[in-house]
């Protein structure tokens, strides 16, 4: 995988390309919900929280939420466009949390597991900084439960390459489980659409998915022209739905 310096790129288009309308939003935050503890308010952690496109939703909904972020421009976009009284952004990783020990009650993970370098030692560092009976909300795409976005077909080597930046499930899961973590739940999470196909081809453009690191140059001009002769037959389709990877940890 070719890692990805935020601070260098993406950061200026991240908010836009990545963005969540407010039905896609609450949807998460009901599936959020549903594998979380009742009692309120929980104090949350936000790991990879980039331009905090879900952490005031977490703070408003749950309670006091920590966006930890290593890149410098990230947060200083999520610091300008992301504000709430009961969130803060720090600088961290998730091997490496500035937060005291056993002082969340829940970490969200949401598509940043495949950018952390040392996943053994991040594991560890969020059972160090959870209580006991923490959860750990990680959605990611795993290699063999892969959601397979519409546009991805028009790419060269689409899936394949897609799939190649992930673990396969039970890998994750041994991973965890070997250093006192259990699973709790795994189950998908449908976003409802937003938009049009036309609007969705205007964020891909922006390429602030990994996805787009990984190709060439004449795999990236092929398959955006393949994508826009499709897009242009009916622009103003919905674009298609699909499930979304969700697996759920407790500490132990």
């Amino acid at each position: 995988m070719r890692t990805i310096d935020y601070d260098r790129e993406q950061y200026q288009d991240y908010a836009r390309g990545r963005a969540l309308s407010q039905q896609q939003l609450q949807v998460w935050i009901s599936a959020f919900e549903a594998v979380l503890p009742e009692r309120r308010p929980l104090v949350g952690l936000d790991v990879g929280s980039g331009t905090g496109r879900f952490t005031p939703a977490l703070a408003g909904a749950f309670g006091p939420v920590t966006g930890v972020e290593p890149s410098v421009r990230m947060r200083e976009v999520a610091q300008t466009q992301s504000p709430h009284p009961d969130v803060r952004y720090l600088a961290g990783a998730a091997e490496d949390m500035p937060v005291p020990a056993g002082s969340a009650d829940y970490a969200l993970l949401f598509l940043s597991w495949h950018h952390v370098q040392d996943k053994t030692r991040a594991a560890r560092e969020l059972a160090r900084v959870l209580r006991p009976g923490g959860r750990l909300l990680l959605r990611a795409n795993f290699s063999d439960h892969h959601p397979r976005p519409w546009w991805l077909e028009y790419f060269p080597r689409g899936y394949e390459v897609d799939a190649s930046l992930f673990q396969p499930l039970h890998e994750v899961i041994a991973m965890f489980t070997s250093v006192g973590w259990r699973v709790t739940s795994f189950g998908t999470v449908t976003e409802p659409s937003s938009g049009t196909c036309g609007d969705m081809l205007e964020r891909l453009r922006l390429r602030t998915l990994s996805f787009f690191a990984q190709l060439s140059p004449d795999e990236l001009e092929a398959g955006f022209r393949r994508l826009e002769q499709a897009v242009a037959a009916d622009p103003g389709a919905p674009p298609p739905v699909f499930a979304e990877p969700l697996l759920t940890l407790e500490l132990r």
